[in-house]
């Protein structure tokens, strides 16, 4: 995994260090106490979501009321099983979220000892081309990991914006590594170094995402659609699904082909603590809102596209 990552200063490979990664023409790049590494150049990034959105992430992604969605992402593992994505229902869900990532990890004994315990040595992962999983915008890694289960052999990424974030998302799979950067600018990534890129309602760098996917590679782009919790929104005053996202999407991604687009619905019970944790993780918590004062039924809508590179 380290191998795939990139100096932001000079773009020469990387290596790894017991406290750090530099490049061989002397630039070094610390990994901190919670876990991630900071691959920048100086220049100030945008600070991504707060630690209070986070903390309403990190409860609100704990009910499970979003597992569909990373049950369904988890199924890209596969490559051969791509063409599921062509229905418009939930996929279902596993039984048992805990044995499945027992059973994953338990099928990977005897490979390279896990990336959180390579870099707690100081070590590199083990030789060897291991599948690449990025998420840009990753947020607290939650999908990543839920693809990663069904991955045994891949390695993951997070990369995002928020240092808050980025400290759950460092601990949010054993084989799933963590880095600050420009999502916006280079990523500190080798040209087609990426088999499985995630993109879950985050911004899109259409260019560097075509640049660091292999020409084999997936991409995956989820977007919320017009429905998505629109009863929600309608009744506390939210803001609303960009009509010209699919336009705006098209053009970001006008480097890729299209492979399938899945229509992904389900219903949320949510109570009035749930509900303000989904409204508070969003761009909504950036402005004066209603808050639920009783439980709430909506819809959950997105889409699931899937691209390759052309």
């Amino acid at each position: 995994m380290t191998d795939a990552l990139r100096c932001p200063v000079c773009a020469a490979p990387l290596s790894l260090t017991p406290t750090a990664l530099h490049c061989p023409n002397h630039h070094s790049f610390d990994r901190n106490k919670h876990g991630y590494v900071t691959l920048a150049t100086g220049r100030r990034l945008p600070e991504g979501d707060t630690p209070t959105m986070v903390a309403a992430r990190t409860a609100f992604l704990a009910t499970a009321h979003y597992r569909p969605l990373a049950t369904a992402l988890s199924q890209l593992a596969d490559h051969e099983r791509t063409d599921v994505l062509d229905g418009v229902s939930p996929p279902r869900d596993r039984d048992d979220q805990g044995k499945t990532r027992q059973a994953g990890e338990e099928r990977a004994a005897g490979e390279a000892r896990t990336n959180g315990e390579a870099l707690a040595a100081g070590e590199a992962p083990a030789a060897g081309r291991e599948p690449l999983v990025v998420d840009l915008g990753a947020g607290t890694g939650y999908y990543l990991a839920a693809v990663l289960d069904a991955w045994p052999g891949a390695r993951g990424l997070a990369f995002d914006v928020s240092k808050a974030a980025l400290r759950r998302a460092a601990k949010a799979h054993p084989r799933a590594g963590a880095v600050l950067a420009d999502t916006w600018g280079t990523l500190p990534l080798a040209d087609g170094s990426v088999d499985l890129l995630l993109n879950v309602f985050a911004p899109r760098n259409g260019a560097q995402m075509h640049r660091v996917l292999a020409q084999d590679g997936l991409l995956a782009v989820v977007t919320p659609t017009e429905r998505h919790l629109a009863e929600l929104r309608e009744q506390l005053g939210l803001m609303s699904v960009d009509p010209a996202k699919a336009e705006r999407l098209a053009h970001e991604l006008r480097d890729f082909t299209p492979v399938a687009e899945q229509l992904l619905e389900w219903p949320l019970d949510l109570t009035p603590a749930e509900a303000d944790d989904l409204i508070a993780m969003g761009p909504n918590a950036f402005h004066d809102r209603a808050r639920a004062t009783a439980p709430v039924t909506c819809t959950a809508s997105v889409s699931i596209g899937t691209y390759r590179p052309r």
